[in-house]
């Protein structure tokens, strides 16, 4: 049985396995802040985000996991070009996990991908800076 944290991690591992359009070095996280000085890096942080457990039967739980992964770069402008090119990379995130089972943790079974909103409208008027948030939802079971 894994755990949240462990879910998190693998998901960690699987981003960091695989090649996307831009290159990241995706991090573990329970609190993603930085420096608006540092964000004109790419960052993309993985935060085990929630847990609910519901009964199958009398001795068995079923239980989802919530893992969001942030995108997060500050921008040159706030037009197309510069949001674009990022809002693809969410994209490619989000198939790299949809309908697959996580190496590092394959007894949890995916559940649904979540993007909404594309981007946080607020991160974008005030900081100049593209948030986008996928929450990943995978499934496991306990006795």
């Amino acid at each position: 049985m894994a755990t949240t944290a462990e879910i998190a991690q693998a998901v960690v591992e699987s981003l960091n396995a695989t090649a996307f359009s831009r290159p990241f070095t995706a991090e573990r996280a329970y609190l993603p802040l930085f420096d608006l000085g540092e964000m004109a890096t790419l960052h993309v942080t993985v935060v085990a985000a929630g847990r609910t457990m519901k009964p199958v039967c009398r001795a068995h739980l079923e239980v989802e996991h919530r893992i969001e992964i942030a995108v997060q770069q500050k921008l040159a402008g706030e037009g197309l070009a510069d949001c674009d090119p990022l809002l693809d990379l969410v994209g490619e995130i989000a198939d790299h996990f949809t309908g697959q089972r996580l190496a590092g943790a394959p007894e949890a079974a995916w559940v649904k991908t979540e993007h909404a909103p594309l981007i946080a409208p607020e991160h974008l008027n005030e900081l100049r800076q593209f948030t986008s948030v996928l929450t990943v939802t995978y499934r496991t079971w306990e006795n």
